[in-house]
């Protein structure tokens, strides 16, 4: 006989929580069946397979256990009143096939934990990828049998020729939908047979960008500019300050505080992914730091006054801050390039990719992985190749200059 039980799994989420299931058991073999819900393994009554009271949704949880555990059972009668043996996968498939998951359901799932990271620039992103995704379908529901490689091709398709779309932004959508499709996997929602990404199905290859730096003289050009206007002169200094530190985000930039910077280096916690970075202070960079000292009362002021008057305890304030700043700055910059005959495309991500044109071959590949930050040494590889050519010119050189 098959039994039916509520259980806190151990595998826990990014913030730290564990998803409730249902377990079947029979024949001392396990499935689970996900209830998308997730708690704190403190709050988790093992003993009575239930909610602790002082979980603020205690009740609400409670009985939507007891409404889950109660519809599997009686899936459960109803498989083992069959005279054909079912096996406890064979009575969780049952039970999935009369169960329809909707999509943008765990899509909701997906959203609230970019939320509870703190992610808020990428759930802006993503939830306006769904929102375009609804738009293809006209309509607001879809199970996960309906989403097949057919559909993702037809979605393709229209984002590349319907929408205009750039290749890689289509993919971005991809990974999104994939991304989410992995949830309702993880979560026991879905099973993976009908698995439209991989070999045969849906592949998603991300495709080569074009990765365009300033060169030497044209930086010399924006360390030398004059004739600017206030706000343009704070633009370049942000600008430049990325650049001296390898390339630091925008969003850390705007954040840089007095108190960050002792006994000539930097150190700062990365907003994208909470690494601690110490680096040396450049003489160029102490040079316009120096600028901004006037404007210092306390050691935690910062130093470029963007954020000023925001509260940098609230995230989603601060992203959304952040974004309308960057715009601005690169207003400042694209008009700074016209006057300074700088023909490059000009924004603060730029100043990342001037880094590696400049950095080239000449620093090992480990080094630039600790500089740039990156938690894997293929990705620095797979970004500084667009700025290394010289062995591909030397061969090129070696075979027509006769």
């Amino acid at each position: 006989m098959a039994t039916v039980k509520a259980v806190l799994r151990k595998k826990k989420n990014p913030e730290g929580h564990y998803p409730i299931a249902i377990r079947i058991t029979k024949d001392r073999k396990s499935s689970y069946l996900g209830t998308g819900q997730h708690i704190e393994e403190k709050y988790w009554d093992e003993k009575n397979r239930c909610v602790r009271k002082s979980h603020p949704n205690a009740n609400i949880i409670n009985n939507f256990i007891l409404a889950k555990v109660a519809e599997a059972n009686k899936k459960v009668l109803e498989a083992e009143s069959n005279t054909d043996y079912q096996t406890v996968k064979a009575i969780k498939k049952n039970i999935r096939q009369n169960k329809k998951v909707d999509f943008f359901t765990v899509a909701d799932m997906h959203l609230e934990n970019l939320k509870n990271r703190e992610k808020h620039h990428q759930y802006d992103t993503e939830l306006g990828r769904l929102k375009k995704f609804k738009g293809f379908l006209k309509k607001n529901e879809l199970s996960f049998n309906e989403l097949n490689v057919p559909l993702l091709k037809r979605f393709e398709a229209y984002l590349l020729h319907n929408k205009k779309r750039s290749p890689r932004t289509v993919v971005n959508y991809l990974i999104l939908i994939r991304t989410i499709y992995n949830l309702a996997i993880s979560e026991s929602l879905v099973d993976r047979g009908r698995y439209p990404f991989g070999k045969g199905k849906v592949q998603i290859k991300i495709p080569e960008s074009q990765k365009i730096g300033l060169n030497r003289k044209e930086i010399q050009k924006l360390e030398n500019a004059n004739e600017l206007t206030e706000a343009q002169q704070k633009a370049v200094h942000v600008w430049l300050i990325s650049f001296y530190f390898a390339g630091i985000r925008v969003g850390d930039v705007l954040k840089l505080k007095w108190s960050d910077f002792n006994d000539g280096r930097l150190m700062y916690r990365m907003n994208k992914n909470s690494k601690l970075v110490t680096l040396k202070t450049p003489d160029k960079a102490i040079a316009i730091i120096e600028t901004y000292r006037e404007n210092r009362a306390l050691d935690n002021d910062l130093i470029f006054h963007y954020l000023k008057d925001t509260d940098l305890n609230d995230s989603q304030r601060v992203s959304v801050r952040t974004q309308g700043i960057t715009r601005n700055l690169n207003r400042h910059l694209k008009k700074i390039a016209y006057k300074l005959g700088i023909t490059k495309k000009m924004s603060m991500h730029i100043a990342r990719h001037s880094f590696g044109n400049i950095s080239g071959d000449k620093i090992p590949i480990q080094m630039l992985q600790k500089l740039y930050r990156h938690s894997s040494v293929t990705t620095t590889i797979n970004y500084q190749a667009n700025f290394i050519h010289k062995d591909a010119d030397d061969a090129l050189d070696s075979v027509i200059n006769f």
